[in-house]
Formats: structure tokens, sequence, C-alpha cells
């Protein structure tokens, strides 16, 4: 009963961000999987608004948006992870986020809520083998009963990918 008790309580800790031995997750949906990327990471959340379509770029980047006076490329991460394209919702944002010095946007489903996770939480990422990259994920946190892939942000472009933006904002 005890450990019951402490477990719910460490969980309503988490949500409300009392914890202080793990670190702080923004975690979004795609589909019905979460995923998580450091909040310090994490510039601002905007809705989602049309943004400039640049030629000749890949279909995961959806274009550019004007950020206050900064041209910011978007990337759409249903399409950079393989998964169908859905019509934007209500609840569909763009989560600004540094990547590598660099400014991004990234098009997800909905906003869930800002975690701590505590480090004994975060397992390693699985390995599939060769044929299958993993190497963007820091690791899976776990939530009360929920598993959380944690997105590195300086791995989940490539460098190829991080040129097209360059290249999309230079456009």
């Amino acid at each position: 009963m005890a450990a019951a008790l402490e477990t719910a309580a460490k969980e309503i800790n988490q949500q409300i961000g009392l914890t202080t031995d793990g670190s702080q997750f923004l975690t979004f949906q795609l589909g019905e999987e979460l995923y998580g990327v450091d909040i310090l990471r994490v510039q601002e959340i905007k809705g989602y608004t049309a943004v400039t379509k640049i030629p000749n770029t890949p279909p995961h980047i959806k274009g550019v948006l004007n950020l206050r006076g900064t041209i910011v490329p978007i990337v759409e991460l249903r399409t950079k992870f393989g998964m169908d394209t859905i019509e934007y919702t209500m609840f569909t944002v763009i989560v600004v986020v540094v990547v590598r010095e660099k400014i991004m946007g990234l098009v997800v489903d909905a906003v869930s809520d800002v975690l701590n996770i505590d480090k004994k939480d975060i397992q390693p990422a699985p390995q599939f083998g060769a044929k299958v990259d993993v190497s963007f994920l820091n690791g899976i946190g776990k939530s009360g009963d929920k598993l959380i892939a944690l997105l590195d942000m300086d791995r989940l472009l490539s460098d190829d990918d991080l040129q097209d933006t360059t290249a999309t904002v230079a456009a």
C-alpha cells in the first residue's frame, strides 16, 4: 500500500514538475505515440499557421515561417518518421526548437505535457539492427504507464537535412 501511494505521489509530482532528480521534457503526440524533447531546446509552441513552401525541398520540409523577423524552416515530423500525413486540426502545433544552434519548427499533432522524468526511468533506445536507425533517440522514458520516445534534437535531422533547411532559408 505504501509503495502504491509513493508511486502515485511521484507521478503527480512528475506531472506538476516537482521532482528534481530527472530532466524536463516537452511531450507531444504523433498519432498514438508520445515523443519528448528536452525542454531546454524548446523556444516556443505556436499554433499551426500556413507556411511558405519552397520548391525542390525534401517532402518532410514543409517550408518556412516568418517568426518575428526570423525565417524558420518547418519540418513535419510525421513525414520525417514515415508516418501517414493527416489533415491538421486545431491541436496541430509547431514546436520551435534549437537544433545544432539553428532555430527550426517541428509540426506535431498535439502537445501533451511537460514532464519530469527521473534518470532511472530512462532506458537506452532499443537496437533493431543495422536496417533500423534509432540514433535520433536519447532513450525511452517511462512516466506512469506511458512510454515516451525521447528525441535527440542534434541527431534527429541529418547533416543533409540541415543543409537543405539552410538552403531553404537562403531561398
